[in-house]
């Protein structure tokens, strides 16, 4: 675990810690208005895949979903959270933000997605130490709180590169205007650990730093953000020891492709116009790891229409990446004795280069504003996957064609509080 991560459950508990000392009880029986916010925000939904032998979900950090698993999967996007903000000073606050949905190992646990304290050196500049969001996406403050946006989920040709959405460390913001305009520049640097289903281990990514910026006029907003880290992931880690063993062939193939202690970068680009009446909203991003992940590119463009409180929307997305193959081991060269172990290897390793991302995806939904604070939406998807990849579908099954079409409908109730 890196450095910051080792501490951010103390942070954690810092942060409480800090709330529950501060004078706000003392304020309690006068007028003075409380130091404290709470606010909560949920999803509940269902949803159906018509692939059977693997599953949909909506991250590659959920174990199971619908499809194979289920036919019916509440797992996809329900969550619940809730958020504690403490204004402590005029310059110092606390945020803690809790969430419970499906992890990794089949559970849902709650886990601390946001702890941090910040401190606003000027009414334009604000540091904070803790736990913060990756601002990676246009979407990326408030990508678990659904309410907040059209479709029932952020298109995963974009927002499934980067499935990790918080940071330990630290982040500076400096917001000014100029005539109309709003500016906001930030820089972050930190690490995060994510575990991953089915003994994946875990994915390190250390030294991480960004920088993003975004700018609003009046109905317009552009988001820009590129974020670089250092990835390790210890599951395949065997597999390219193995390469390794078999001399200047072995070593080239795992250097080239092994995950330890790899640079990782992400450029991405968005930019929504919503006057009220309608919207209209698209992403890009490219990812470029000097490991297995490789290169790839996703983009999406969406727009809806408001009539009154119904609001139907289209979206096109679509991903794409390098190599989903190698040659691996040229086995003619190998001792006939290591053939076997070669080509196990070469498999291998084409396993792990088939997982990648190719998929062009057509939404059509509705969102329907029950309350001021609920909506419903139902949205259908309907995925070409690009020959060679399993798209974004998990869990995998022996009967599973790679290259294939898939069609989910998924149904939620969103909510704030």
């Amino acid at each position: 675990m890196n450095g910051f991560g080792r501490v951010s459950h103390k942070f954690a508990c810092f942060v409480l810690l800090v709330m529950a000392l501060s004078p706000c009880g003392a304020r309690a029986a006068d007028s003075t208005p409380s130091m404290f916010s709470f606010n909560g925000f949920g999803t509940a939904g269902l949803v159906h895949s018509s692939e059977k032998q693997a599953d949909y979900t909506s991250s590659i950090v959920k174990p199971n979903g619908a499809g194979y698993s289920h036919a019916w999967s509440a797992d996809v996007d329900s969550l619940l959270g809730a958020q504690v903000t403490a204004n402590l000073t005029p310059q110092l606050s606390a945020v803690l933000q809790v969430i419970a949905e499906q992890n990794y190992d089949n559970t849902y646990r709650p886990h601390v997605e946001w702890a941090n304290i910040g401190y606003q050196l000027t009414p334009e500049f604000t540091v904070r130490v803790g736990r913060t969001v990756l601002p990676t996406f246009l979407f990326s403050g408030t990508r678990k709180v659904a309410y907040t946006y059209p479709w029932v989920r952020p298109p995963a040709e974009i927002y499934g590169r980067v499935p990790v959405t918080s940071s330990d460390g630290v982040d500076a913001r400096y917001r000014f205007h100029t005539g109309d305009f709003t500016h906001a520049v930030q820089a972050n640097y930190g690490g995060s650990e994510q575990s991953l289903p089915g003994g994946g281990g875990t994915v390190k990514a250390e030294r991480a730093w960004g920088i993003t910026y975004t700018v609003d006029y009046h109905a317009t907003t552009v988001h820009l953000a590129y974020q670089r880290t250092t990835l390790t992931l210890e599951s395949v880690k065997p597999i390219f020891d193995g390469f390794r063993l078999f001399g200047p062939q072995g070593i080239a193939i795992a250097d080239q492709y092994d995950a330890q202690n790899k640079p990782m970068s992400i450029m991405a680009a968005g930019a929504t116009y919503d006057p009220g009446k309608y919207f209209v909203t698209a992403e890009w991003g490219r990812t470029k790891s000097r490991s297995f992940l490789g290169k790839g590119t996703g983009w999406y463009a969406s727009g809806g229409y408001r009539f009154g409180k119904f609001t139907p929307y289209i979206t096109y997305a679509r991903a794409t990446a390098d190599n989903l193959s190698d040659p691996g081991l040229n086995l003619t060269t190998v001792p006939l004795f290591l053939v076997g172990t070669a080509a196990g290897l070469n498999a291998a390793l084409n396993s792990i280069l088939s997982q990648k991302v190719v998929q062009n995806t057509l939404s059509v939904g509705g969102r329907w504003e029950l309350t001021q604070s609920t909506a419903f939406k139902l949205q259908y998807d309907h995925t070409d996957i690009g020959a060679g990849s399993p798209g974004v579908l998990t869990n995998l099954q022996p009967g599973f064609q790679r290259g294939g079409k898939v069609n989910v409908i998924s149904a939620t109730i969103d909510w704030v509080f």
